[in-house]
């Protein structure tokens, strides 16, 4: 049986034509690779250096991204599918007074979207910008706050002190947001939204697709009502997207 041409070159045939010393010497010559810069690690902390190296390698460099107060990272795309229920509709709708946080199209796709990460000098978070350039002539523009705060240590606010605490997985190669428990802020106090009166479980994937690009997943279950939302959208990576880096990395 004939071998498969491998890009490898034989060990043996390549020993035969370095001649004596030359090895010795070129390794007394090479200088020391220089250390790769030191990204943000407050997501790599979260998750734990296991499940970390279980993700894509393009996932993690988007998620290590080390930005300096006032700079940002921005993916554009496009929304492969939006798909409410009545009672999302429902939940959509209620939702405007607090800042619409959700898409407001009832079924959508093909429309642009841009994704906008801004480092937070306050809080030491993430602002998060996401633009639906829905038909009509007005896009609707969706503004929250992560924070690397609370008990799961990773929280998203969406308006008038409502969030929710996210857990972070990794799920064949994808980063996996899952919510863990709803909650108001008000005056300083944390109170927790009783799980009858929840909206429903969150999942947000982020899943990597190579040429950088990346398909992203938005859905919300309740154990009564069914999925209220899905949503799906394509995005590439900008090409002004800063290379990150820096002495010291997040702690």
């Amino acid at each position: 049986m004939s071998r498969a041409c491998s890009q490898e070159p034989d060990a043996k045939a390549d020993l035969t034509r370095v001649p004596p010393g030359a090895a010795l010497q070129d390794r007394a010559t090479r200088r020391p690779a220089a250390p790769e810069p030191l990204g943000d690690l407050r997501y790599r902390a979260l998750m734990g250096a296991g499940a970390w190296e279980a993700l894509s390698p393009d996932v993690r460099r988007r998620f290590s991204h080390r930005l300096a107060g006032g700079q940002s990272v921005i993916y554009s795309g496009q929304i492969l599918e939006t798909r409410l229920n009545l009672f999302g509709r429902l939940l959509v709708t209620a939702a405007r007074l607090i800042g619409a946080p959700f898409p407001l199209r009832s079924y959508a796709a093909g429309e642009p979207t841009v994704v906008t990460v801004t480092e937070d000098r306050t809080s030491q978070g993430q602002f998060w910008t996401r633009l639906y350039g829905w038909g009509g002539g007005f896009p609707q523009i969706v503004h929250s706050s992560k924070r690397f705060a609370g008990p799961t240590g990773l929280e998203e606010y969406v308006g008038r002190g409502v969030g929710v605490a996210l857990s972070l997985h990794a799920v064949e190669g994808a980063l996996v947001f899952r919510s863990a428990g709803y909650f108001f802020s008000v005056f300083g106090l944390r109170l927790s939204l009783p799980k009858r009166l929840s909206p429903g479980a969150l999942e947000a994937i982020h899943r990597d697709l190579g040429a950088s690009r990346f398909h992203f997943t938005l859905t919300l279950t309740h154990p009564w009502f069914g999925c209220l939302l899905h949503q799906t959208a394509l995005f590439h990576d900008s090409n002004d997207v800063p290379s990150g880096g820096g002495e010291e990395g997040h702690r």
